[in-house]
């Protein structure tokens, strides 16, 4: 998985200054694709497909869809376009393998720091081989937290706004990278102290969550509950932070 995600990312890389307004195609309002996220996504579902052939797939861009009788890989080939198309770091391969609903390995390549995160079950987590661990903050005036903005559903815009204010009058920062991978892997490693955001999908945070369990984080959804990979909808920090931080955003968005 390691490997994959990394010769992805060497493409994506090579590509980058070579991408123009032409390549440029709009799935939804802001929401962007370039041949570079399908090309990446096709090479790494013909590697994937080496690694475990009776494993399904859900993928971004949709160029492989098959089902797998439990396994499953769930591919961002490029988590962050819009970053990458405007020639901004993050942006980042996420790779993750669920069993059911469970991932049970994952892998985050941000591509701009040659930053590779993984994890398996009972692995830990780990970037570049070192292991990694989550922050130990625990007040709200001790953390660095990221979001995303929303970009295309906006019916909890007034709520989140009302969320956002708190946080930037209370706490250290908010930061926006555009990438909710990389949000969560740097909650995994201290970097960052929370994460949430909503209108997310699985492909986006499948990745991010085993490694940020490996690394001693929490997550739920708005409500508390488990439907995090599917519900759209995640809160991830670490342990010591979750209850003060899960309480002020359920009491915004749950």
């Amino acid at each position: 998985m390691e490997a994959v995600a990394k010769s992805a990312g060497q493409f994506i890389r090579e590509e980058r200054l070579k991408i123009t307004n032409d390549d440029i195609e709009l799935k939804g309002k802001a929401s962007l694709v370039t041949y570079v996220d399908k090309n990446a996504e096709k090479m790494i579902v013909a590697e994937l497909e080496k690694l475990i052939p009776e494993a399904g797939f859900i993928t971004e861009e949709g160029t492989a869809t098959e089902d797998g009788e439990k396994l499953k890989w769930v591919i961002d080939p490029l988590d962050g376009t819009t970053n990458f198309i405007h020639g901004i770091f993050p942006h980042s391969v996420s790779i993750g393998l669920i069993d059911g609903d469970e991932p049970v390995a994952g892998v985050v390549y941000e591509i701009g720091q040659d930053e590779l995160f993984s994890a398996w079950k009972g692995g830990g987590a780990w970037l570049n081989g070192n292991l990694i661990s989550v922050s130990k903050s625990s007040t709200h005036e001790d953390v660095l937290l990221a979001t995303g903005f929303p970009y295309y559903n906006f019916e909890m815009l007034n709520d989140y706004l009302r969320l956002l204010e708190f946080f930037m009058m209370e706490t250290r920062g908010m930061r926006r990278m555009g990438s909710a991978a990389v949000d969560m892997v740097y909650v995994a490693c201290g970097r960052f102290d929370g994460f949430f955001e909503h209108a997310l999908h699985s492909w986006d945070v499948a990745a991010g969550i085993i490694i940020l369990k490996e690394a001693g984080g929490k997550v739920c959804d708005f409500k508390g509950g488990d439907n995090y990979l599917h519900g759209k909808e995640i809160i991830a920090s670490n342990e010591n932070y979750f209850p003060a931080f899960f309480e002020k955003v359920n009491q915004h968005l749950g």
